[in-house]
């Protein structure tokens, strides 16, 4: 019964919301207008920054921001392999030796353990080549 009492007076404000879709008031054009503005001033995300979603739990691309589980990633494309500041890398990853360069970077998101056998990353990596490059290319321009 208390949840009714919670439930009922939301759902006949829901109500009152879903009149016609012409307003009776130039206030209502308004803020129709304002709403629309400000969903097209927020860009969509690329393909390559929505497959970073899969890395955020580790990974940090905003300059300067600490690094967590993994390296920040600010910049990493023409970066030295183990070399960012701070970070612990496992004795494999230090051996690996040259630079994050578009082909390096494809192998080691494919998989990640397959490129650099002994990494600390547990991450399973991306079969999809498109996938991979969307999100070589959106890390690109992290610098």
């Amino acid at each position: 019964m208390r949840k009714f009492l919670v439930i009922a007076p939301a759902l006949f404000v829901l109500a009152a919301c879903g009149g016609s879709n012409e307003s009776d008031s130039p206030a209502a054009d308004t803020e129709s207008a304002a709403s629309t503005e400000t969903a097209s001033a927020q860009p969509e995300k690329s393909a390559g920054e929505t497959s970073f979603a899969k890395c955020a739990a580790c990974h940090k691309v905003e300059k300067d921001a600490p690094n967590g589980v993994g390296p920040n990633l600010h910049g990493i494309v023409g970066k030295a392999v183990a070399s960012v500041d701070g970070f612990n890398y496992s004795p494999a990853m230090k051996a690996k030796g040259g630079v994050w360069d578009e082909a390096t970077l494809d192998a080691y998101l494919e998989n990640p353990r397959k490129a650099v056998p002994g990494t600390k990353m547990a991450f399973a990596g991306i079969n999809n080549a498109e996938e991979r490059k969307a999100l070589i290319d959106w890390l690109k321009e992290q610098k």
